[in-house]
């Protein structure tokens, strides 16, 4: 509860649909939800990444809250802004940005902190 662009409402979303959350490492987390990218090749064709399968319902939940992360958290700001910079198109960008949330969940859950608030 102590991410500040997550509601109530997102975490309980969250502990929901993946309750190993906690428990994993931070590449587990984020192909569960199914915001990894996974690249496709066979012999010397190589296709684009794309995220898929996982649990899309809990891709539903984070959509909005990455919106208001990335508007107006600073450090996922700098995320989104340096993606978008480099080329990448904003719904990668924000599909990024839903990542970085799940792993942040993931790192607090798994090392039982809080986020860290920063002083004015």
């Amino acid at each position: 509860m102590s991410i500040p662009d997550l509601a109530a409402i997102t975490i309980y979303a969250l502990l929901a649909d993946i309750p190993e959350l906690g428990s994993m490492e931070e590449g587990q987390a984020a192909a569960l939800a199914g915001l990894a990218p996974m690249t496709q090749q066979s012999g010397k064709w190589s296709g684009r990444s794309a995220t898929r399968g996982g649990r899309a319902m809990l891709r539903q939940a984070l959509y909005m809250p990455a919106l208001v992360a990335m508007r107006f958290n600073p450090d996922l700001k700098r995320v989104y802004d340096r993606l978008t910079a480099s080329g990448k198109h904003a719904k990668i960008a924000i599909t990024a940005v839903m990542r970085k949330l799940v792993i942040i969940a993931n790192a607090l859950l798994r090392d039982d902190r809080l986020w860290p608030s920063k002083a004015a």
